[in-house]
């Protein structure tokens, strides 16, 4: 059996992200396995080996190691496995295999992955496709099926003790992939990729990041053709996820697959996924929406500043004000989108750039004796004749409007898509926002240190 060659894509941020290509598209399908991969162990499953071969009879196949993981680049820093990091990941192996718009295959969190990739990234999504997929790590109560905070405490705990050990192994097989725990060279080659894809506490860390992301919100702004296949009797992720999910779709198709296996063979999928190919092969769609992240930022008090200062002076003020949000707009990858009055409206393709942006520009203007206040929204909005608008534009520059001096608030969509970027928030509480149906929970950002 042939194996590809491993290749390194280099992301904006300078981490290298491993995958390898097999097979001729079109379609192109971007595969992101679950978090503990390796995209070399693969080849050493059988059942996953051959599936990979058999998909890429039917498309260009490209596998992935996301940052922190596998064979990919890890590390503290800008190898920190963000939601937003790993978007670029996918992107930065697209760009890399010369693929402007694919199919997106993910299993468990990889699908919370591409969920927020396709939402993102609609114009580069051909289609979706989800092997067991979640869509957030905790359990709520119109979203049961994720774990409490003690099962995820244990289960932390048990990663950093015995990460990688026959028992734990075994354990896991018991739960993943049911019927091949007994099956020994499996067994030994699931523990060599368990100890490839991270060591204990990088294991942990990219647990602890699950646990705290959700992607619920996001799930209505995705364009693309989607299908969910999930397991009947999947002990760790119930099917009901699929179904909850299939429901935020437009469109979108559950398959259920008879068996308990979570990981493990993945022949009967083929058809339905190879069929699912074929029909978008020769799709093509028109984007109006993308979801993005937008950010208003006005200064405080400027009527009693620019009287203090004279026009001379408060439009020399005003220039260098102008100056400065530019720079951090550029420096953060924000989209200028238009100046309101004394103030800025942009959009970013992630929401822990745009708070970031936020926090650094209030930074910077205090040096100039300014005060700003910030607000961030992540949510659909429509681009129509170069023009930016939607709900969201209206509900992120509601935001911005209650934050006060030098203060960045954001909403509880922003908050819940940034775990794992270190950044802190506190509980600001619900508020009305004029103009927009419902109360909103809202969150001020802690300081940058």
């Amino acid at each position: 059996m042939n194996i590809p060659e491993t290749r390194y894509a280099k992301t904006a941020d300078g981490v290298h992200i491993a995958y390898q290509m097999l097979g001729n598209g079109p379609p192109d399908l971007v595969y992101v396995p679950w978090e503990y991969s390796n995209i070399e162990v693969n080849w050493e499953l059988p059942r996953v080996a051959n599936f990979l071969h058999t998909l890429s009879q039917h498309s260009r196949v490209i596998q992935l190691d996301c940052r922190g993981i596998g064979a990919s680049d890890r590390g503290t820093g800008p190898a920190t496995p963000t939601l937003e990091a790993r978007m670029d990941d996918i992107r930065a192996v697209m760009d890399a295999a010369g693929t402007d718009r694919a199919c997106l295959f993910g299993v468990e969190n990889g699908a919370t992955l591409i969920f927020a990739f396709a939402a993102s990234h609609p114009d580069r999504t051909a289609g979706i496709i989800t092997f067991g997929a979640q869509a957030a790590g905790l359990s709520y109560d119109d979203y049961p099926w994720g774990w409490d905070h003690d099962e995820w405490g244990a289960w932390l705990d048990r990663v950093e003790q015995d990460w990688g050990s026959g028992a734990f192994v075994r354990d896991l097989a018991e739960v993943v992939s049911p019927s091949l725990a007994g099956d020994p060279a499996y067994l030994r080659t699931l523990g060599k990729m368990l100890r490839l894809a991270a060591g204990p506490g990088d294991a942990a860390a990219h647990d602890r990041i699950q646990r705290d992301t959700d992607v619920r919100h996001v799930l209505s702004s995705i364009q693309a053709p989607t299908l969910l296949l999930h397991r009947t009797g999947d002990r760790l992720e119930p099917v009901e996820q699929s179904y909850y999910i299939a429901e935020q779709i437009a469109g979108a198709k559950v398959i259920e697959l008879e068996g308990v296996d979570h990981f493990g063979p993945l022949d009967d999928a083929l058809p339905h996924m190879t069929a699912f190919l074929r029909s978008i092969r020769d799709h093509e769609s028109a984007f109006d929406r993308v979801l993005a992240t937008v950010l208003f930022t006005d200064i405080v008090d400027s009527t009693v500043r620019a009287s203090e200062l004279g026009d001379r002076d408060w439009r020399a003020l005003l220039e260098r004000h102008d100056e400065v949000v530019r720079a951090m707009l550029g420096r953060y990858r924000g989209v200028e989108v238009d100046t309101v009055g004394d103030g800025f409206f942009a959009t970013f393709d992630g929401p822990a750039r745009a708070v970031r942006c936020a926090q650094a520009i209030v930074e910077a203007v205090r040096a100039l004796g300014i005060e700003v206040r910030a607000g961030c929204h992540t949510g659909e909005i429509e681009t129509t004749g170069g023009k930016v608008g939607g709900l969201a534009v209206h509900i992120g520059a509601r935001v911005g409007a209650m934050a006060g001096p030098n203060e960045v608030l954001v909403s509880q969509t922003v908050k819940d898509l940034v775990a794992g970027s270190g950044l802190t928030f506190e509980d600001a509480g619900e508020h009305e926002l004029k103009g927009v149906p419902d109360r909103w929970h809202l969150y001020r950002v802690g300081d940058p240190a």
